[in-house]
């Protein structure tokens, strides 16, 4: 083969596979580095990789057609040039994140890829050079399942990293002796709970909590490693699972001292298959707590209480038999008034910006919690006066004269109810923009239609994005005779927020209530 088409094959194979590797892993990422997640998440989007297998396919045609080599490398080097533009990463809502274990796996991903290159180039004669563009081919053809290759490849050193990662936090929380722990998990509301609790125990003590969304091992092991000081009293530790032992691995590693459970529902069905199996994932947390451990219980929640816990909790509620008690709530869309009574039967009235029944129930918990870590029910009604919306989880912004109420953060069925009565508070045009909700398994298309139906009762105008998830929302608002003529179907996010300002509401201020946002592997 001629040697400035083998150098221009080799470089324009190069460019293909790199672009269709990092698209490959970018989806591995968004699939959490699981074989099997992004296995059946490959299956079942077949269809996106279409035209990558049409042309791999196309290319090791031509490498086994009898013909001159030199015409080979031209046709297959055309093929790698239409493949390009094709496997460019498209701009992602979430791009790939080039963490430590992302550079590592596309080390390997290019020594193995460049060890099959050095070893066909060897092995080519004048007679056979043609396997240098069939080997070219192949690997290309290949190209959306070498993370597994490069993963498997790397999984030792990654449990060797973790391991010692997981056994330095250890020890820095070993050292802290006078450090309170406390475990915060729920299929929803941990989040929202944590920063509250956070808010509330600086009126006495020195917090740390883990940030944003960190609820994975590897987050919380960050947290301790980079932020985790001496002076600091008390540790949130936020505890998220997608698999039946998830939370005892969290467990295993921060040792709770106290832990608050703020919900148990349909979530990540696809991987944990039953609600029993949430269930007791989420019990593990207060399996693991010491026998003076506290153990926060939401009272409102029916899978909680049908579960039963196997120790004394401390509940709370709004409105119902628990130890601490919400009652004479006002809601407003300018915010929440509130009283709580303790088991003591000492009340307090507050007073917070944040909007909706499903907000004062999570502070209720917060405030259960610092109440028990010893800050007077008295001392906490200017810290819940501070608290602010968590981001993406009804968090209420102005923009251009329109209300939005940014819901967007991984919806589930009792966010959606929760996010639906919020809106309900405004007057206006009220507006919902979703994509409706994953990873419910088996009921996934029912509990989608259920959203629909209760979206009917409350909205004006309602826009799905994505064609296939709009289906069975569609199908639930059509069953409240919903006026089709205030349904539109969207491709995407963009297109879908295009659609609602361009609408006319008839002299009314728009409400718009975004929920859900589905992440690219969506």
């Amino acid at each position: 083969m001629n040697l400035i088409l083998n150098i221009a094959s080799t470089l324009l194979f190069v460019v293909a596979l790199s672009f269709c590797v990092v698209d490959s892993m970018h989806f591995f990422q968004l699939n959490s580095y699981r074989f099997d997640t992004h296995s059946k998440w490959l299956s079942q989007n077949f269809s996106k990789h279409l035209s990558h297998f049409m042309l791999g396919v196309l290319m090791l045609i031509v490498t086994l057609i009898p013909m001159n080599i030199n015409m080979k490398a031209i046709l297959v080097s055309v093929l790698f040039a239409i493949a390009i533009p094709a496997e460019k990463p498209k701009k992602a809502k979430k791009p790939l994140v080039y963490t430590p274990r992302v550079k590592r796996m596309l080390f390997t991903t290019a020594l193995v890829v460049a060890l099959c290159v050095v070893l066909s180039n060897i092995i080519c004669t004048e007679a056979n050079c043609s396997i240098i563009l069939f080997v070219y081919s192949v690997i290309y053809l290949l190209g959306v399942v070498l993370v597994f290759v490069s993963n498997l490849i790397n999984k030792p050193v990654e449990l060797s990293i973790n391991r010692y990662y997981t056994n330095d936090a250890k020890k820095i929380l070993k050292n802290c002796e006078n450090l309170k722990i406390i475990g915060v998990t729920g299929s929803y509301g941990k989040t929202s709970v944590k920063f509250y609790l956070n808010t509330l125990l600086r009126a006495k003590y020195n917090v740390l909590m883990t940030p944003e969304s960190y609820n994975t091992p590897m987050g919380v092991v960050k947290t301790i490693r980079g932020h985790l000081k001496a002076t600091h009293e008390i540790f949130i530790c936020e505890m998220g699972a997608k698999w039946v032992g998830d939370i005892k691995e969290l467990c295993d590693i921060v040792h709770p001292h106290h832990g608050v459970i703020t919900s148990i529902g349909p979530q990540h069905l696809e991987s944990f298959k039953t609600l029993d199996a949430v269930k007791s994932t989420k019990f593990e947390l207060a399996d693991s707590l010491p026998e003076e451990g506290m153990l926060f219980l939401n009272g409102d929640d029916e899978n909680i209480r049908a579960y039963g816990s196997k120790r004394p909790a401390i509940t709370y509620s709004i409105g119902g038999e628990a130890d601490y008690v919400a009652f004479d709530l006002t809601v407003t869309d300018r915010g929440t008034t509130f009283s709580v009574k303790a088991p003591d039967g000492e009340t307090e009235t507050y007073s917070t910006k944040l909007i909706g029944r499903h907000n004062v129930l999570n502070i209720v918990g917060a405030i259960a919690i610092s109440h028990k870590m010893g800050i007077s029910l008295s001392q906490l009604k200017g810290q819940v006066r501070k608290l602010e919306g968590v981001p993406h989880r009804l968090e209420l912004t102005e923009k251009n004269g329109v209300t939005i109420i940014d819901d967007a953060y991984n919806s589930n069925p009792s966010g959606t109810k929760a996010a639906l009565e919020a809106l309900s508070l405004f007057n206006g045009y009220k507006i919902l923009v979703t994509p409706g909700m994953v990873e419910l398994g088996e009921k996934q298309d029912e509990l989608n239609r259920e959203f629909g139906r209760n979206a009917a009762g409350v909205c004006d105008y309602v826009v799905l994005v994505g064609y296939k998830q709009a289906v069975p929302i569609k199908a639930g608002l059509e069953d409240e005779g919903f006026d089709e003529n205030k349904i539109f179907v969207a491709g995407n996010i963009n297109e879908a927020l295009t659609h609602v300002y361009s609408l006319s509401s008839g002299g009314k201020k728009k409400v718009i209530l975004l929920e859900n946002d589905l992440p690219d592997n969506y």
